[in-house]
């Protein structure tokens, strides 16, 4: 049997004919079975049930897991932080970078108090990482000159007492930005010598003496993310960054300053193996980092990089006590966890203060 639909469009003289085929062969049974469907509950529980159910299948997304779902930002730290950033035209990275944390960071979550990592050198990175949705340019703005000072004022104004302070790519700038990156650790801690300052920096493009230059700054911590297995590098990050570059830059920080606390990051989910983190964990830890933290890839937006896997907290779980084993001072491990994910616990905190007070000792 055929059904043909002819028609007319108001605007041409053209006909357009569509023809669609019921195929009759199938029995009554069959077709009613058909146009009815599913029922809602018969269709809600053809659903994954459990974590160990979450599967890609083709050309679809893996569903977001109950456990990284996460509260709209509001309060009135949050607020009040937001405008105050604005106000002084700060960038942080909880923004550009779309952290799923910034509700609890900014607002101060169970009366803590409210923490942002603060984004020097402008809001555009001249490298194109495929996990990171902070803008991309060849030629990003120049520098603000006034940037190390306002944005030491607007820490020291804050009712905190640890900053974590980042930046992006420069590569358009001879030292990548070190410079503009110290001064504003020396401006801070001018301002303010009681905050402890952490900086998650660049790789620099491997000119040590770039990092030498901030590490002497007079900070307390210095991360720097290796973001994935080695196996991935070329996959998730842009061609400029590597494994070895990464190691090194951390390995060189204790070189420089044995007693500046090191600190590095890793992402899960990109499709890497056990075996792959494990041995990840084990060079960070033969480069000297002494603090450590593992959180779920999330995928920005669909321009970047999809998820292979969404890590369960068990897993999580794991990793931290595998981290704990291999020696690292502080190990924190979870799906929402973040380079900065509350960087200022008083585990980091101590540790930064029994360093320094070890380092008085010897001299």
């Amino acid at each position: 049997m055929h059904l043909c639909i002819n028609t007319i469009p108001k605007t041409t003289n053209i006909w357009a004919r569509v023809c669609v085929r019921i195929n009759s062969t199938l029995s009554s049974d069959k077709r009613n079975e058909i146009a009815k469907g599913p029922g809602l509950e018969q269709f809600l529980q053809s659903a994954p049930q459990s974590p160990n159910e979450l599967k890609r299948v083709k050309g679809t997304h893996l569903k977001l897991p109950s456990w990284l779902k996460t509260e709209i930002p509001h309060g009135e730290n949050f607020s009040k932080l937001k405008k105050s950033l604005r106000g002084l035209e700060l960038h942080t990275v909880c923004e550009e970078a779309r952290c799923p944390n910034i509700g609890e960071c900014w607002g101060g979550k169970g009366g803590a108090p409210a923490t942002a990592t603060i984004m020097v050198l402008g809001d555009e990175c001249t490298r194109g990482c495929r996990f990171c949705s902070v803008k991309t340019v060849r030629r990003p703005e120049p520098p603000d000159p006034n940037e190390p000072r306002n944005t030491a004022e607007a820490i020291a104004s804050w009712n905190v007492d640890y900053v974590v302070l980042t930046s992006v790519d420069r590569d358009d700038l001879p030292d990548g930005g070190a410079e503009h990156f110290a001064e504003t650790v020396r401006q801070l801690k001018k301002r303010a010598p009681h905050i402890l300052v952490e900086c998650l920096t660049p790789d620099f493009r491997g000119d040590m003496n770039a990092v030498k230059q901030v590490a002497l700054s007079g900070l307390d911590v210095y991360a720097h993310n290796i973001e994935t297995v080695r196996q991935l590098q070329w996959l998730v990050r842009d061609p400029r960054a590597n494994y070895s570059q990464s190691l090194a830059v951390l390995e060189y920080v204790k070189q420089t300053k044995c007693s500046m606390v090191t600190k590095s990051s890793i992402m899960l989910g990109f499709g890497e193996t056990d075996d792959q983190v494990l041995e990840t964990m084990k060079d960070l830890r033969s480069a000297g980092v002494d603090c450590l933290t593992l959180g779920q890839y999330m995928r920005p937006t669909k321009n970047h990089i999809k998820v292979k896997e969404y890590v369960t907290p068990e897993k999580f779980k794991f990793w931290e006590s595998v981290g704990n084993q291999l020696g690292f001072s502080y190990t924190a491990s979870g799906p929402l966890v973040r380079s900065s994910y509350k960087a200022g616990e008083y585990y980091i905190k101590n540790i930064v203060k029994q360093k320094n007070v070890d380092q008085k000792q010897i001299q």
